[in-house]
């Protein structure tokens, strides 16, 4: 993600910040040109200072749970992303709200991404092809699961739980898994149907590269579950669970494509440079990297890849120094790389 600062003093702020931290003024995020808007500090009029349009915040500032603004005069309440929730959790259920609202960072910072790439984000409340959310409890319902289903992605608030999430991660033997990751994944079965499955081309190379979607897929992935990822087929993916089905090979690739995408992003803006410096020895050159390019803006992603190696090799290097697991802890193969160039491709024209 870029870098945002105050309008008013220049101080660098977070996505989420809802005021800026040195002179107090009042912030805003603009999602029909991804930047964030300053407004003075204690007013209740949100003018912004440079364009003297006046905004209101999404309705959920309600529950500062998002900081994202529209157009005073707009009849719609809610912002791009909080008018994709269909279903929220009882919020007067303590665990409840504090888990919805780790949930909405999460998510935002998806829908931001997205908006980014330039995919269109159509509510399934409006247009049956449309996108939406539902954030259950599993008490309310103990059938559902965390998953995609025409359109409709289903999180589990529990996986906002820090301890049941690494539970979990033991339990299925992930390296990685995070709130992020949940929704990254499961929105690329959404775009897969969008994007993939209604164009015979496509289609065509999608079976190429990831194998036949028409293959049971309840059965799959309880071949999966009973037996684990073939160990000479591991090389080919991402992930083990990518090899239980080319639909969960997509969505896990789709996945780190966007992990890749926002990291690079992160970096460029950060200006940050990897230059190991190891006495009397050569550093292979695939081990350097400078970021100079914004990832969204490079056809050739070959370029992105190469740069994050080195990178996802330098930050996995500082976590381990402070005892923490790796930001990346994936090894991105030959294989991987020409499912991630699929991506990368398919999305170019979206830009």
């Amino acid at each position: 993600m870029k870098i945002f600062q105050c309008g008013n003093c220049k101080n660098s702020v977070f996505f989420e910040n809802y005021t800026c931290d040195s002179c107090g003024h009042l912030l805003g995020f603009r999602a029909t040109d991804l930047k964030m808007v300053t407004f003075k500090a204690k007013t209740n009029v949100l003018l912004s200072a440079r364009e003297q349009i006046e905004y209101k915040y999404c309705k959920n500032k309600d529950y500062n749970v998002c900081n994202w603004i529209i157009k005073k005069n707009d009849p719609e309440d809610y912002c791009t992303a909080c008018k994709l929730n269909r279903t929220i959790p009882n919020l007067s259920d303590t665990d409840n709200f504090i888990n919805w609202k780790q949930l909405e960072i999460a998510k935002h910072r998806l829908i931001y991404q997205l908006l980014k790439i330039g995919l269109p984000l159509p509510s399934k409340m409006q247009v049956k092809e449309g996108l939406c959310f539902d954030f259950v409890a599993h008490q309310d319902n103990p059938s559902l699961m965390t998953g995609h289903a025409n359109g409709v992605i289903t999180i589990l608030i529990k996986e906002a739980d820090s301890v049941l999430r690494e539970k979990m991660r033991k339990q299925f033997l992930e390296p990685y898994r995070t709130l992020v990751g949940h929704l990254r994944h499961e929105v690329g079965h959404y775009f897969w149907d969008r994007l993939v499955r209604t164009n015979t081309i496509l289609l065509k190379e999608f079976r190429t590269i990831f194998g036949d979607e028409r293959l049971d897929y309840g059965k799959a992935l309880q071949t999966y579950y009973q037996e684990g990822a073939p160990v000479d087929k591991r090389e080919q993916f991402i992930s083990r669970y990518a090899t239980a089905h080319p639909w969960e090979d997509w969505a896990e690739t789709w996945a780190h494509y966007l992990h890749i995408m926002d990291m690079v992003e992160t970096a460029f803006f950060f200006g940050l440079n990897v230059k190991p410096v190891v006495k009397k020895k050569k550093i292979r050159r695939d081990m350097k990297a400078k970021v100079t390019f914004d990832p969204y803006t490079i056809e050739d992603f070959e370029v992105i890849i190469k740069t994050c190696v080195p990178l996802s090799f330098a930050v996995n290097s500082i976590n381990r120094a402070m005892g923490i697991p790796d930001v990346y802890p994936f090894v991105i193969s030959p294989g991987v790389i020409i499912k991630l160039k699929f991506i990368h491709r398919l999305l170019l024209p979206k830009r």
